[in-house]
């Protein structure tokens, strides 16, 4: 029953299956056959679109043929008028040179007939002329160049003698208008550089606070001022004059020194001989700066630049050297000024007139060194220090030493000289008395012994310091001698000089 009931389930299952096979089949034939429909109606649309999609393409492109075929005819046409208007410029331009071409020869054929004429009238000429020198030479009985030399020894003659007469009358109003202008010349260069002038003196004035510091200066015994005219080479002169010290040298530098020496002490109020050395040291210092300032002042007030520093040094000296009681820095100033002016107006260097002018006499700030004159240390000093030729000719010819090879070198002479000419600048006694003060001490150093020496007492003392190590005492006596005997030989003076002679040994030691 079981068997039964499994097969009858079985053939079942079996025959729903196969129903259901049969129905999905039928069901899936007719899904196909309307897909195949749906496919077969969407190609024949897609065919009917691309066809007419065709008809589309092929029409634009025969419109599109038409309209390139049309553009190419109208570009070809234009092409043509204007290929056929060139040619017809080109016609026009041919037929022009044709013309052209025609006129300048028929003007070549009329040239050549004008030349051809002209070359006939030539002939004639010549040969006209030919004939009248031959009837000329006939009528004066000479050949033509026979005359030419008459004509020209005449005319030779007449033009030198109004030659000469011309070149005195041209020479004689060339001297007078520069005998004229030389003076118009100079007279606006004194106008324009009217300097004062003040004669230098040999002393200088120390004010003093009370008559009290008198004393203290003079020292126990007068060490003080003993050693202050022993570093100096100043004689000092403290008399009945209230509240002043007078400070007498004649050497500008040394009395300076002095000076500054003195007024620091003064100041200072310690007075005695090793701070008196110490003061007059920053003395030497203080004016070797002002020296120095004084060169850049003068520098300053030419307009001068660019000058050697040592140059600087040595132009600063001349403030404290004088040559006839004439300042030397100030107539150096001056005389750049007086120069510059003048060749302004003659229109030559300014600059150089300046630079010559103010250097001219730079020797006299160590002819009391070197030997020689001052004109050749001048030139001497600005050749070592790389001055231009043009000023070192201006030096050394300032006084007519040697030939002035430029104007400015002539200007500088002029400018020396009016300097020098003004009334009261310069005193004849003073330079005298001046010379033979250092005489005097170049006498004294001349001996190998001596370290340093100076005249005081108006030249009626000299003090000489000497080497402790080369003179002992007994020699010192003998080197007094031989100075004296040597000053009696060599030197004019009034009434006597007395000859000091100062030895002095120092041992310095230091504590540690």
């Amino acid at each position: 029953m079981i068997v039964e009931l499994v097969l009858a389930a079985v053939i079942a299952l079996a025959a729903g299956l196969g129903g259901g096979y049969m129905l999905r089949r039928s069901t899936a034939e007719k899904a196909i056959g309307s897909a195949e429909a749906q496919a077969k109606k969407i190609v024949e649309e897609a065919e009917a679109k691309a066809e007419s999609r065709g008809r589309e393409i092929v029409q634009d492109a025969k419109e599109d043929v038409q309209r390139l075929r049309q553009d190419l005819e109208r570009e070809t046409k234009d092409r043509r008028s204007e290929l056929s208007r060139a040619e017809r410029r080109l016609v026009q331009k041919e037929e022009n040179l044709d013309r052209k071409l025609e006129s300048i020869e028929k003007k070549e054929g009329a040239l050549a007939d004008r030349e051809a004429k002209i070359d006939k009238c030539q002939q004639e000429i010549d040969a006209l002329k030919e004939e009248q020198k031959a009837e000329l030479e006939r009528i004066g009985g000479m050949t033509a160049d026979d005359a030419k030399t008459l004509l020209l020894s005449k005319a030779e003659e007449e033009l030198k003698h109004e030659k000469a007469v011309m070149i005195k009358e041209y020479e004689q109003q060339a001297k007078d208008e520069a005998d004229k202008r030389a003076r118009d010349i100079v007279s606006q260069a004194i106008q324009r550089c009217a300097a004062d002038q003040v004669a230098e003196t040999t002393v200088s004035v120390v004010a003093l606070p009370n008559d009290e510091m008198k004393g203290r200066i003079i020292g126990r015994e007068g060490r003080n001022i003993r050693a202050i005219e022993t570093m100096t080479g100043v004689d000092l002169i403290i008399d009945d004059t209230p509240e002043a010290v007078i400070l007498s040298g004649f050497d500008p530098v040394r009395r300076e020194i002095a000076r500054v020496a003195l007024e620091k002490l003064i100041t200072d109020g310690r007075i005695h001989p090793a701070r008196i050395e110490e003061m007059v040291e920053k003395a030497r210092r203080e004016v070797d700066q002002r020296i120095k300032e004084a060169g850049e002042q003068a520098l300053f007030e030419t307009g001068i630049t660019s000058l050697h520093p040592e140059m600087v040094k040595l132009l600063g000296r001349l403030r404290y050297r004088t040559s006839y009681g004439q300042n030397v820095l100030n107539h150096s100033v001056e005389v750049a000024h007086l120069a510059g002016v003048m060749a302004a107006e003659l229109g030559v260097d300014v600059t150089l007139a300046k630079r010559a002018g103010l250097l001219h006499d730079i020797g006299k700030s160590v002819d009391h060194e070197v030997e020689g004159p001052h004109v050749t240390i001048g030139a001497d000093l600005a050749k070592k220090y790389r001055e231009s030729k043009e000023v070192i000719n201006a030096i050394a010819a300032h006084h007519g030493d040697c030939e002035a090879l430029t104007v400015e070198a002539v200007l500088v002479a002029a400018a020396d000289a009016i300097s020098a000419a003004r009334p009261g600048v310069r005193r004849e006694s003073l330079e005298s008395y001046i010379k033979r003060l250092s005489r005097l001490e170049d006498i004294a150093k001349s001996f190998e012994a001596v370290e340093d020496c100076f005249a005081i007492q108006a030249g009626r003392e000299i003090r000489v310091m000497v080497k402790p190590d080369k003179v002992d005492d007994v020699s010192a006596v003998a080197l007094a001698h031989d100075i004296v005997k040597k000053i009696e030989a060599e030197l004019e003076y009034p009434g006597q000089i007395k000859a000091t002679i100062i030895r002095e040994t120092r041992v310095v030691d230091y504590a540690k």
